[in-house]
């Protein structure tokens, strides 16, 4: 048998300490990766969370103005959103609200910048997946929208303002089919 010497124990030993410092690097690394994912599911209920908090209020703050709307009394509906957006200003959803009032009252180029202002603010409105989604309504007014301004502008020739509501019509189609920005 042969003898072991100061050297070879050294190397023994060194060689355990480097297993056993790889160890912990493993140990550690598997922990780490753990608390990565509970990271992260934390991260998503919160988003989820926020999301169902977002939609409540939106619910709770427009309430009056789709009671108003269901009733027809859209002017009254209208001013409500005017008070709403001056303590919210910029709020996509009382801009969706205005586009589908507006709609309703016949004034279709000011339902459309609504509609598209909205939008350009919050995706969700497009979005098949979002609580918040509003695809229908927007898909039937850009089918409304394509076939009413095309005609329009047969009959009037180059009206500029007509070309600016076919072009953002163009816009929300393209956000419908999955476009961006």
């Amino acid at each position: 048998m042969p003898r072991i010497d100061r050297f070879d124990i050294l190397l023994i030993g060194g060689l355990l300490l480097t297993l056993a410092g790889l160890g912990l690097l493993m140990l550690h690394g598997e922990a780490q990766q753990g608390s990565e994912r509970g990271a992260a599911l934390e991260r998503a209920l919160e988003k989820r969370l926020a999301a169902q908090a977002r939609l409540a209020f939106l619910t709770d703050l427009y309430q009056p103005v789709e009671d108003l709307r269901k009733e027809g009394k859209n002017q009254q509906a209208l001013l409500t959103l005017e008070e709403i957006a001056r303590d919210y200003p910029g709020e996509a959803h009382g801009l969706i609200l205005r586009g589908a009032i507006l709609r309703e009252m016949g004034v279709f180029e000011r339902a459309v910048d609504s509609y598209v202002e909205a939008v350009q603010l919050n995706g969700d409105y497009v979005d098949d997946k979002s609580p918040l989604s509003r695809r229908t309504e927007i898909r039937q007014l850009v089918d409304d929208g394509v076939t009413r301004l095309r005609a329009r502008l047969e009959a009037q020739g180059d009206n500029p303002s007509l070309l600016e509501t076919l072009k953002k019509v163009y816009y929300l189609q393209s956000r419908l089919a999955g476009g961006c920005e």
